[in-house]
């Protein structure tokens, strides 16, 4: 097994294509075809974790973190970042990261935040736009089964809990191929017409490149009339946050403890309380303070993220219980979601948990 293979695995867990904009993830060190001898899983790639990776004989980094966020124009050693980067390419480690892809996959970070406070009922809290795509294409009437088939195939025609789902009008094509054509209906020179059936796909945005290549593969014709679309509806199983539910009601001293135990923090930051119970949350890994009006529209009685500055607790208005419990803390068992997943998945090699505590702020 290479490097590219742990990869793909990770993206099918959280695709690359659903990272934000400002995110720097996939493979930020390393040969992408270098043989595999072990990973390992860590939130952030500091140079006690690269230490590690050498003594467990794993040449694979997996952080959630990316240790290159910004431009690096020299490698000279002067920060932490420039070392971890230096001692990697020295010691053949290869680093990959993953942060804002997990953040926004159904089954990252905010879902094991809620697994963790024992949440029911779970759902996207701000759906990610733009990531459905449209595919409209033409194709002769007795081969549109095999076309449908091929494409379904590979993910196209999923929405929600259906698949093989696409909408098909008959119709007339024509077409006239010059000299230098090779029409597979009809002859070059000649215009023709072919009974046709206009068939429409959704995918997702990431299968983009294998839905058109696919098209491509399995359409009979020389030149192939397709379009693409980007829609706007809202993606229910992509984006920040979530929002659910606890079993039952607590009152706001025994869901700040609640929070205590489960999510393993001494100190938490918070609203005022509202004096009534808590039922619904809201929860964003990471810095969440954008979220805050998307968890007041939710209806989520309280709602729990980190980097929360002075002014932005004012914005509860006493319609929210906001908890800060630290950035570190929100994100603590991400690295225990892929140390599960990519177990189950990878069976030749150790998965290793770090075993660094890299959290950079301490409490007194």
């Amino acid at each position: 097994m290479i490097v590219q293979d742990v990869i793909n695995h990770l993206e099918e867990l959280a695709p690359l294509a659903y990272a934000e904009d400002f995110d720097n993830v996939g493979l930020l060190v390393g040969n992408k075809n270098e043989k595999i001898t072990g990973v390992l899983v860590t939130l952030d790639t500091l140079e006690a974790v690269v230490d590690e990776a050498i003594k467990e004989n794993c040449n694979l980094i997996v952080s959630f973190h990316p240790i290159i966020f910004k431009g690096l124009k020299k490698l000279t050693g002067k920060n932490y970042v420039e070392r971890v980067v230096m001692k990697a390419i020295k010691h053949d480690i290869a680093i990959y990261s993953m942060h804002t892809a997990l953040d926004n996959a159904l089954q990252g970070v905010n879902d094991m935040i809620c697994n963790q406070l024992e949440l029911t009922n779970k759902h996207i809290l701000i759906p990610q736009s733009q990531t459905i795509k449209k595919l409209t294409t033409y194709v002769p009437k007795d081969e549109a089964e095999k076309l449908r088939a091929a494409l379904f195939n590979v993910g196209a025609g999923s929405i929600g809990n259906y698949s093989d789902c696409s909408f098909n009008v008959e119709g007339y094509g024509t077409f006239k191929g010059n000299e230098s054509s090779n029409p597979t209906k009809g002859e070059k020179g000649k215009t023709h017409t072919e009974i046709e059936t206009k068939v429409t796909f959704t995918y997702a945005k990431h299968l983009e490149p294998t839905v058109i290549n696919t098209l491509f593969d399995a359409h009979s014709y020389e030149e192939i009339a397709y379009e693409i679309t980007t829609l706007e509806n809202k993606n229910q199983s992509i984006g920040m946050g979530m929002v659910g539910e606890l079993k039952d009601p607590m009152d706001a001293s025994s869901f700040l403890n609640h929070i205590k135990t489960k999510m393993n923090t001494a100190c938490i930051r918070h609203s005022s309380f509202l004096n009534k119970p808590i039922k619904k949350i809201a929860v964003l890994g990471g810095s969440g303070s954008f979220a805050i009006e998307a968890a007041k529209t939710s209806g989520a009685d309280a709602f729990i993220t980190s980097d929360l500055k002075y002014h932005d607790f004012f914005t509860a208005e006493n319609r929210i219980l906001l908890a800060d419990i630290g950035h570190y803390e929100s994100e603590q068992f991400t690295k225990n979601l892929l140390v599960a997943y990519l177990t189950k998945k990878i069976t030749n090699f150790a998965v290793v948990l770090s075993k660094i505590t890299t959290n950079p702020v301490k409490y007194f």
